[in-house]
């Protein structure tokens, strides 16, 4: 099946103010393009682009004083193949997980696992580790947090989203996120497209969260959010948790004016 997907963005600064943006998909799709991601700022804005150390497209530009458009729109093949599960994957021992791992373990700047630990061992330390361990806690998350865009905070923790069980899908994976850690699992912050491909149509089209969680040796997804399993997801970044990972990054006061995506199958 094709996906097409893109977005439409206005900032609006006081004063030239240099931008990062995190909105291509991951190299690792190169192969599936159809047609290119093309990108067109109004007015007309030199970027670069660059790889940072999560391996995430980042572009780089100055944003003029006023009003400034970023659009892009894409088209990339996919297998139109639900999210796997593995319920044989079993969890690592920490002693010998890989190295590039082991960021993947410790707290960061939403996700407290120093605060959260003994709620997670609490939960789920009497259950088989494993792929339904890791299942066990995104069931918990998804029950325990009610969705709202009403209610999102762009500062809330993964400890503040426990207490608070309110949030959006950032929420939900920064608490499962932080729940897996706690428990000696690895587990990283995703942010991408995700179209309502196949379910019914609920929310406004918008870039979504989701987790990758360590196991057998793989990464494997999870997503705390929707708990089911979902068709035709564009991974846009990778990170610890959503500060390394946000769609626009600005070293001065911006205003975001507008703000659209869409996300969608489309006939070959």
């Amino acid at each position: 099946m094709l996906i097409r997907y893109g977005y439409d963005i206005t900032v609006t600064c006081a004063q030239d103010t240099p931008m990062l943006t995190m909105l291509a998909p991951r190299a690792e799709r190169a192969d599936d393009v159809r047609s290119p991601d093309v990108v067109v700022t109004s007015p007309q804005t030199a970027t670069t682009t660059y790889s940072d150390m999560f391996g995430n497209i980042c572009r780089r530009f100055i944003a003029p004083a006023g009003d400034l458009q970023i659009w892009g729109d894409g088209t990339l093949e996919d297998s139109g193949a639900h999210d796997p599960a593995f319920w044989e994957a079993q969890e690592i021992p920490v002693a010998l997980l890989p190295d590039d791992c082991l960021i993947y373990l410790i707290g960061s700047r939403y996700c407290e696992t120093d605060r959260l630990s003994q709620i997670a061992w609490d939960r789920f330390g009497h259950l088989t580790p494993g792929w339904g361990r890791v299942q066990a806690i995104c069931d918990f998350v998804h029950q325990h947090i009610t969705f709202g865009y009403q209610d999102a905070r762009s500062t809330r923790t993964a400890l503040e989203a426990y207490e608070e069980r309110i949030g959006v899908c950032r929420d939900y994976a920064h608490l499962a996120i932080a729940l897996c850690r706690c428990m000696n699992i690895p587990a990283r912050y995703v942010n991408g497209h995700l179209g309502d491909i196949g379910v019914p149509i609920l929310d406004p089209m918008d870039f979504s969260a989701w987790i990758e969680v360590y196991l057998s040796g793989q990464w494997t997804t999870f997503d705390p959010r929707n708990n089911i399993p979902r068709i035709g997801r564009i991974v846009v970044a990778r990170g610890r948790d959503a500060a390394d990972v946000p769609l626009i990054v600005s070293f001065g006061p911006h205003l975001l004016t507008s703000f659209r995506v869409w996300t969608y199958d489309v006939t070959e």
